[in-house]
């Protein structure tokens, strides 16, 4: 199965978990609204570290989501792992494992994000469903 669709996201600073001589590390909020084949809100959290301005960096995320799928009601976790070194990009996004609920419980698949010359972001997820037919 196939969903596709844009969606609004707010980064929020929250307070890093240690200070001091360590590396570059950062904490945000995720708060997304997504649109499309997947009607849904999502809050999460995103740990980073190195340095964005000089092309190399990383970080990690768990968002829960909590809407609808192609008609389905339910939630489900998505992970994010992503790296940048010397401005190259890789962004891994998957539905975390048993995480899903109520007519989506059993999803699996991945996502990958597509952020436009303009700013503007959107998602194209490919994903399985125990009962659902493939197409």
């Amino acid at each position: 199965m196939h969903a596709r669709g844009g969606f609004e996201v707010k980064l929020a600073p929250l307070e890093p978990y240690h200070r001091g001589e360590a590396a570059s590390c950062g904490r945000m909020s995720i708060d997304k609204q997504f649109h499309g084949d997947l009607e849904a809100a999502s809050k999460g959290e995103m740990l980073s570290a190195g340095s964005p301005q000089a092309g190399s960096a990383g970080y990690v995320a768990i968002e829960c989501v909590t809407g609808t799928l192609h008609g389905r009601r339910g939630s489900f976790a998505l992970q994010h792992n992503a790296t940048m070194h010397r401005g190259e990009f890789s962004l891994n996004v998957i539905v975390v494992p048993g995480s899903a609920t109520g007519e989506l419980a059993g999803l699996d698949g991945s996502m990958q994000i597509i952020i436009a010359a303009d700013g503007t972001h959107s998602y194209e997820f490919d994903y399985r469903l125990p009962d659902a037919p493939s197409n």
